[in-house]
């Protein structure tokens, strides 16, 4: 995935941890072996391992969606659908497990009317463990290194291909879930089967099925959202090139009155130039080979644009003095006018500070390239989380983590979704004319990640009343930014980087970000390459260019 969401430390501490961990280099099922030099699965091959798709719709959507774009529905059901009749826990023995979460901590197991709920449907007391997630990598670097993971872990997959041999640690300390779950072994397991194929592909490690995983929410990995009410306000019009994306920077920063144009909109403004995002930025070359980001003329352009927008003050300098500014709450105040995120921020942001900031509104720019010709959209095939299963419980005891998982991956118009989601009603929410849930008090203060994290879940996008546009709007959006989308050589194929590739991602990114922030001279992007090309940006040329030429591209 081409975006860090203020998570870039997640590999800095977890790399460390999964160097660390031992266990056999050789792997079976395809014949090939995950090394320092990295590895690739065949796409025949990590589609013999793969379960069987069983479709399932509990609910018709009003706007079917279409290959990765996910269906579209206006408010929630009137009546929901029980997916699962039988409960999925019968053994008594509480699960541990550990996910991340943004937001403030709830109560533990307990402590916890959500959970003691949640728990009684599954028929089995998960004990969660929900980490911050801002600190996460800190967390699962503990528990990687001293190999003492709970029973389930979500592991955030944005930085997992990068983690210097982590399929060494996927072997030494998580099941293996093929022979579970391959082919027509998903069917006792009905909800995980509606999983989309691509996600699965995924979660293959070492050519065997390693985790069950949650797919993303639509095939774009992000936006850059503006606050369409304060520019509309201030008579500036939506920028649709880099100048004009320069002149919306200089007409809506106004630092006497606190206020600034733009966060980090790096990695958009390196969209906007079409500078490669796939697996960290590759492309082939008309003449043969790839070619990186780094490398390209693109990439540089991009560079000088965006390193502009900070030394002209552009930028808010809480984001300029830390990687952990909370860009979210200076965009809701009106603070910045401009950051990049997830679509998935988009409905829930707007329909809180709508409550708070009459005539309120968050929109996507729409993509432009800012070199002419049709623009170009990265986008996303990874899932956002794996949960991994701790290896050597049992057979009986996997499976019935397995009936866990597939209960917390029920999709939208199901009872269990419902529960898992919002608690019960009445208590954890009530629900407004639309029937859509709305948090009380107790809801907001008990429900936080703890189920939602663990398995997966066909994506949806959902509106509610107070968000009466926000499905059209995202769904229109998506389809006309997905239509730009970037050629990917690699798709169908499982890559697992060499770990020196692996290395200096992170710091590479960070030596730039200081030319981007003005510490560093613009000029110092060439030895800065240069270094990145002798400590494993070439090594990472000759595993992509070999994975391509082994599968015929």
């Amino acid at each position: 995935m081409p975006v860090p969401l203020n998570r870039r430390t997640f590999i800095t501490a977890t790399a460390c941890a999964a160097a660390t961990l031992g266990g056999s280099s050789v792997i079976g099922g395809c014949s090939r072996r995950s090394r320092p030099d990295g590895a690739a699965s065949n796409a025949k091959q990590t589609a013999e391992v793969l379960p069987k798709l069983i479709p399932k719709r509990f609910v018709a959507p009003d706007i079917p969606g279409e290959g990765p774009i996910p269906d579209g529905y206006f408010k929630f059901p009137a009546e929901l659908r029980r997916a699962i009749t039988r409960k999925p826990g019968s053994s008594g023995r509480p699960i541990k497990s550990m996910t991340a979460q943004w937001g403030p901590a709830a109560p533990g197991l307990g402590r916890n009317s959500f959970l003691d709920a949640v728990n009684a449907e599954l028929g089995v007391p998960v004990d969660p463990s929900v980490q911050d997630g801002n600190t996460y990598a800190a967390k699962l670097s503990a528990i990687l290194g001293a190999r003492d993971v709970p029973e389930l872990l979500s592991v955030p997959s944005w930085e997992v291909g990068k983690i210097p041999r982590f399929s060494q640690a996927v072997k030494a300390l998580f099941e293996d879930l093929t022979d579970y779950l391959r082919g027509d072994g998903v069917s006792g397991y009905s909800i995980l089967a509606t999983l989309p194929t691509d996600a699965w592909q995924h979660a293959v490690w070492g050519g065997r099925l390693a985790a069950v995983p949650c797919p993303s929410d639509g095939p774009l990995p992000l936006a850059l959202f503006y606050r369409k009410d304060l520019s509309d306000s201030a008579g500036v019009s939506t920028p649709k090139s880099i100048d004009e994306l320069y002149r919306f920077g200089k007409k809506m920063t106004n630092a006497g009155n606190g206020v600034w144009a733009f966060g980090d909109i790096f990695h958009m403004v390196q969209m906007f130039f079409k500078c490669p995002g796939v697996q960290t930025g590759w492309r082939k070359k008309p003449g043969g080979g790839l070619e990186h980001k780094y490398e390209t003329k693109e990439y540089r352009l991009a560079l000088e644009a965006t390193a502009r927008f900070y030394r002209e003050g552009f930028v808010h300098p809480d984001v300029i003095a830390t990687k952990g500014a909370d860009a979210k709450t200076l965009f809701s105040a009106g603070r910045i006018i401009a950051l990049s995120d997830g679509l998935g921020a988009w409905r829930g942001m707007q329909s809180e500070q709508a409550k708070i900031t009459p005539g309120f509104d968050m929109q996507p720019m729409p993509i432009f390239s800012a070199l002419g010709g049709d623009p170009m959209a990265w986008v996303v095939e990874q899932p956002i989380f794996y949960t991994f299963i701790k290896k050597g419980l049992g057979k009986a005891r996997v499976e019935e983590l397995l009936r866990v998982l597939d209960w917390c991956s029920c999709p939208f118009g199901t009872s269990e979704f419902e529960l898992r989601e919002y608690g019960v009603e009445g208590k954890h929410f009530t629900r407004a004319p639309d029937h859509s849930p709305l948090l009380t008090e107790l809801g907001r203060k008990e429900i936080g990640g703890q189920y939602g994290g663990l398995g997966g879940r066909v994506p949806v996008v959902v509106g509610t009343a107070d968000t009466p546009n926000y499905v059209k709007d995202f769904l229109a959006y998506t389809r006309k930014t997905y239509a730009y989308r970037e050629p990917d050589p690699f798709v169908g194929l499982k890559l697992e980087y060499p770990a020196n590739y692996s290395k200096i991602i992170v710091t590479t990114e960070d030596k730039i970000d200081d030319i981007v922030r003005g510490r560093r001279p613009l000029s110092d992007i060439d030895q800065i390459i240069k270094e990145w090309r002798a400590t494993g940006g070439d090594e990472g040329r000759a595993f992509f260019e070999k994975a391509l030429a082994d599968n015929g591209r």
